[in-house]
């Protein structure tokens, strides 16, 4: 089978818990006969960062056309701007 994930790896820990994620799913792929295309959008502080909101209309497109999404961490930005203002 043929699977489309969007990927929103977050921000923090996000991106690393999710490159294991991913080596899982291919592993699993690779056993049973399955092909998993990922398709990379940003989520969280990182999305904020780049575009000034969490949650770009582009993010949500790309995460309702696939089959499944992969959510990593987000929220790490709040904590660092919080951090900062006190």
């Amino acid at each position: 089978m043929n699977f489309n994930l969007a990927v929103v790896a977050g921000d923090g820990i996000g991106p690393e818990v999710m490159e294991q994620n991913i080596n899982v799913l291919n592993a699993i792929g690779k056993k049973f006969g399955h092909t998993f295309n990922y398709e990379y959008v940003l989520g969280g502080g990182c999305a904020i960062d780049k575009y000034g909101e969490p949650l770009p209309q582009h993010t949500i497109d790309v995460c309702k056309a696939s089959d499944s999404v992969l959510l990593g961490a987000v929220g790490t930005w709040f904590k660092r701007c919080f951090r900062l203002i006190c």
